[in-house]
C-alpha cells in the first residue's frame, strides 16, 4: 500500500471521533433538557455538570481531530 494513502485513510478513521463527539454533545444536551423539563427546580443545580460533559466531550473530539491533522501534515 502507498504510504500516501495510508496516511488519508488514517486521517479519516481518526475523524470518526469527531461524528463520536457529536452524537455525545447531543445527547448530553437532550438529557439535559429532557430532565430540565421534568423538574425545572433542579435545572439550575446541573447545569455546572452540563457544561463539564459538554467541555469534556468536545475536548476528545478536537483531540481526534488532532490526530488527523498530525497524519496528514507532520508524518
Amino acid at each position: 500500500m502507498d504510504p500516501t494513502a495510508a496516511k488519508y485513510i488514517g486521517a479519516g478513521l481518526a475523524c470518526l471521533g469527531m461524528a463520536g463527539a457529536a452524537v455525545g454533545v447531543g445527547n448530553i444536551f437532550g438529557s439535559y433538557l429532557s430532565s430540565a423539563l421534568r423538574n425545572p427546580s433542579a435545572a439550575q443545580g446541573q447545569f455546572g455538570n452540563l457544561i463539564f460533559g459538554f467541555a469534556v466531550t468536545e475536548a476528545l473530539g478536537i483531540f481526534s481531530l488532532l490526530v488527523a491533522l498530525l497524519l496528514l501534515f507532520a508524518l
